[in-house]
């Protein structure tokens, strides 16, 4: 990566830094700042989105490490965050444990499972892989929903316990915007050091090319789990942050078109990246709050198209905008805001 002009290494710790010049850090902390004062000025709607995006880059953060730096595609994320999701909610409920230990436990369990559907890909790839993280989806949505609906609520809903830190129950917006943004930050640093360090570049070897990287010494068999397991690991996170805000859940929170949407968020952000989850789940969050607008509004216009329509307009423009960036930014978001950022730094010689 070119640096800006006057702006040299001469260390390999600065080489390794994220944040290299003054003002990189300035801009963090401003930015952070701003963060944390948006509830100040913000209505209850504003702070929704957040915090729905919010917990949607938890889970992207995940599925890139997986899918963009390891290169083993899953199609069934949003089941392994139904497992931190139901994980995290019975044992606030039958266990009665704080909320702390409940996030950690049923992350590590949807790890855990996620390695278990992720030894598929020891023996197959690509397409393959892909077809068998669909079966992931379906089993563990059947367990959620037959076995023990008495314990899971079965196909109808479960609720969940409130939050309690310390005595202070968590209630409001407010109150979960400032928990889900800590645990955001906190794992968005976790994902970057992870593909930062010897795993990332693991996790890259086998993604380009697993017969060279297994001829390098990597041991393929131990990186593709551990890949299952960190991603899987950070669904579980997203998914028990998600019952413990919207204290109702159900297998309807967590479908097979969910993971599709993840996957479509991913590729519109960029995959490979920290910045790409973040940029794909602000894109797709926009789209759909536009389109919530502008459908009913093209249906008054235009009432021969019926209802459907509005109703069908999330759906088609999220299938239109995976296309156009498939075709023509094929890696995301995150990739035009590097070479923006190139541009900049070495304006007015950019060609």
């Amino acid at each position: 990566m070119r640096l800006p002009s006057g702006t040299f290494n001469i260390s390999y710790i600065q080489d390794m830094m994220v944040f290299r010049t003054i003002h990189h850090r300035i801009g963090l902390a401003v930015f952070l700042i701003l963060l944390f004062l948006f509830p100040l000025f913000a209505t209850q709607y504003w702070q929704a989105i957040l915090n729905t995006i919010a917990v949607t880059v938890i889970a992207l953060q995940g599925l890139n490490i997986l899918a963009g730096y390891c290169g083993q595609i899953s199609i069934g994320h949003s089941a392994f965050m139904a497992v931190g999701a139901y994980g995290s909610a019975l044992l606030m409920k039958y266990l009665d444990l704080p909320f702390w230990p409940c996030l950690l436990l049923s992350s590590v369990g949807a790890g855990v499972v996620g390695i278990i559907f992720g030894l598929s890909s020891l023996k197959v790839k690509g397409f393959y892989l892909a077809i068998s993280t669909i079966a992931a989806q379906y089993i563990i949505t059947y367990m959620i929903k037959t076995p023990f609906p008495q314990v899971t609520g079965g196909p109808i809903s479960l609720h969940v316990p409130p939050v309690n830190l310390g005595g202070f129950v968590l209630e409001t917006e407010t109150h979960f915007y400032y928990l889900i943004m800590i645990i955001t930050i906190l794992m968005t640093f976790i994902s970057k050091s992870i593909t930062r360090s010897h795993i990332g570049r693991a996790f890259v070897a086998i993604r380009d090319n697993d017969i060279a990287a297994e001829a390098m010494g990597i041991n393929l068999y131990r990186y593709k789990l551990l890949a299952f397991f960190v991603g899987c690991f950070f669904a579980g996170i997203a998914g028990a942050i998600w019952a413990a805000y919207s204290k109702v859940i159900s297998p309807d929170d967590f479908t097979l078109m969910n993971s599709v949407w993840l996957m479509g968020m991913l590729i519109v952000g960029g995959l490979g990246g920290t910045l790409g989850p973040i940029f794909g789940a602000i894109f797709i969050k926009a789209l759909n709050e536009a389109c919530v607008i502008i459908g009913p509004i093209i249906t008054s216009l235009i009432p021969q198209i019926g209802a459907q329509f509005s109703a069908a307009l999330v759906e088609m423009a999220f299938g239109v905008t995976i296309v156009i960036f498939l075709i023509y930014e094929p890696r995301g978001l995150a990739h035009r805001w590097e070479i923006l950022k190139e541009s900049y730094r070495l304006w007015p010689f950019s060609y």
